[in-house]
């Protein structure tokens, strides 16, 4: 789908020439597949000839089932794809880093060539071209020249109708005030909708990878709002959309330049020493590093901190790992040090790699081939507003955590000169990981939190890095798992599992629970401005509403 799969496709054909040097391999693969193909072709109907698998959104259409032939083609297609990705597995030969991308590119492989994105092949667009009388394919035509001249030669389909959606009306639109700025970032702090507050503020820590909002979206699903209704003086960091001019930010400069400010800023606002901290993301990770930071300097600011589907311990880090070595790292250093930075829709285009069944091609048959809008949604809206990435922190982030894991190495990172070792972090910790994540693999987030040395309650939500997230308790949507037992964690994650407890809906009550004990008594609630700090603007703030890519 884009240079970034060049060597996933070397890769790819590594493993298949490595197989077709071994006969007895090659005839074992292809007895497996003529035993599948007769399955289907003279068994229909047998369930033994359909690979296993959730519900495919792809084939929602009955026609894939109720029409013998596009019964027979999504059923082929189906084999054929689970046929080769059991090939590309069993890779003889070939260290894990090269499997692991050749099983990448079989996926991206078998997305692209299924059937529902050929129009031909595809029951629901031939009906609609049928019954429009062919418009709905001059409509899909359309939005593709429309999408190429907006990917500058590459298809860039739009995930939702954005009309629907405006930070500061429709997003983003919790009450607040930003009360500080500077070059990196701008200090917002909500306005309470209760009387009195806990002590203890809570400053939340955004990823910089994308924007805050994600936090505050619509008031029925925002985190943050649900969060000063629960009685929190929350403070948030909204970081600035870098370009040439932060070309030479490091990711320490992410804990000196903002991490810290901020707690000086709130201090300056609430008269409160002490905080509580939230990280989601990679803002997880830096309040991670922050805290061992603060420890190793018998700094005492953040008493208790949350992570939210946080990695610390990158050995596991999931597909992102197959972007992640030498010579790409190094291709990648030489275009950001051209502009300063990594551009956000490059960025954008490989978590969407991530899952191009959904965030690629279903776009492309909804919007090219059936030649409909697509409809609005608040959580696409966020994803396709990336931001750039500053060129010195985003190498040191790739190099340090992904490709060498030194967050985990006592002493393996240093900011400002003094060593980072997260074993001296003894503060209580909530950490959450979600069973679906494609980004923050729960099992990696799992044995990260066993670095900490303090008390942590570890919970795990049903879906992925978002959703799993933003999951307000009304919505009564999933599961959560917690522990069950004392805040110690288990030796690995399967033993944790065994013995948490599973509960239905979101994991936010929980969290409140957890963090109100640890919030101080009750005061008067304080307003943005009661302090020593003078409203600039009101939230979201200029920084949020820069938009890199045209809506």
């Amino acid at each position: 789908m884009n240079d970034s799969l060049e060597p996933m496709r070397r890769a790819f054909v590594e493993v298949l020439l490595r197989r077709a040097t071994d006969p007895q391999r090659m005839m074992a693969a292809g007895c497996a597949l003529w035993e599948r193909s007769a399955r289907l072709w003279f068994t229909p109907g047998d369930s033994r000839a359909e690979p296993s698998a959730r519900e495919d959104r792809r084939f929602r259409d009955p026609a894939w089932v109720e029409n013998p032939f596009f019964d027979l083609v999504r059923r082929s297609y189906l084999m054929g794809a689970d046929w080769l990705q059991q090939v590309v597995a069993d890779a003889p030969g070939v260290d894990e880093h090269t499997a692991h991308q050749a099983r990448f590119y079989a996926r991206q492989l078998t997305e692209a060539l299924s059937p529902s994105n050929i129009p031909a092949l595809n029951p629901e667009v031939l009906r609609g071209a049928r019954e429009s009388g062919g418009r709905s394919l001059l409509s899909g035509l359309e939005a593709l020249l429309t999408d190429l001249e907006r990917g500058q030669g590459w298809p860039a389909p739009r995930m939702t109708d954005t009309r629907t959606f405006e930070l500061g009306k429709t997003l983003a639109i919790t009450p607040g005030e930003v009360l500080h700025e500077d070059s990196l970032f701008q200090l917002i702090q909500y306005r309470p909708t209760t009387p009195t507050v806990y002590r203890r503020p809570l400053l939340v820590v955004p990823p910089w990878i994308n924007k805050y909002y994600i936090l505050d979206l619509r008031p029925e699903n925002s985190f943050i709002r649900w969060a000063v209704a629960r009685g929190y003086t929350v403070f948030l960091l909204s970081w600035v959309n870098p370009d040439e001019r932060h070309a030479d930010v490091d990711l320490e400069h992410y804990l000196l330049r903002g991490l810290l400010p901020a707690l000086e800023a709130i201090t300056r606002a609430t008269g409160e020493q002490q905080v509580s901290a939230l990280g989601y993301c990679i803002g997880g990770t830096l309040l991670s590093a922050a805290l061992a930071w603060l420890a190793a300097r018998g700094d005492e600011r953040i008493q208790n901190a949350t992570l939210l589907t946080t990695q610390v311990d990158f050995s596991e880090p999931g597909d992102l790992a197959a972007f992640i070595d030498e010579p790409q790292l190094e291709r990648l250093e030489a275009r950001m040090r051209e502009r300063g930075y990594l551009d956000g829709a490059d960025m954008m285009s490989t978590f969407n790699l991530l899952r191009a069944k959904d965030l690629f091609w279903s776009f492309v048959v909804n919007n090219y081939l059936l030649g409909r809008e697509p409809p609005p949604s608040d959580f696409l809206y966020w994803s396709s507003d990336p931001t750039r990435l500053p060129a010195r922190a985003h190498a040191t982030y790739l190099r340090g955590m992904y490709l060498r894991n030194l967050l985990v190495q006592p002493g393996g990172l240093s900011f400002d000169g003094t060593p980072l070792d997260l074993g001296r972090v003894r503060i209580p910790l909530y950490v959450q990981a979600c069973r679906e994540d494609h980004i923050a693999p729960f099992r990696s987030v799992y044995r990260g939190a066993r670095s900490f040395s303090g008390p942590v309650r570890f919970v795990l939500a049903g879906s992925g890095h978002v959703a799993g997230v933003i999951n307000p308790p009304a919505a009564k949507k999933y599961r959560h798992w917690v522990s069950s037992g004392p805040e110690k964690l288990a030796p690995d994650v399967d033993t944790w599992l065994a013995g948490a407890e599973e509960r239905p809906g979101s994991w936010w009550t929980d969290w409140d629970v957890w963090l109100s004990g640890r919030s101080g008594e009750q005061v008067t609630a304080r307003l943005p401005g009661d302090g020593a700090l003078r409203p600039i603007e009101p939230a979201p703030g200029r920084y949020v509403r820069q938009r890199i890519l045209p809506e």
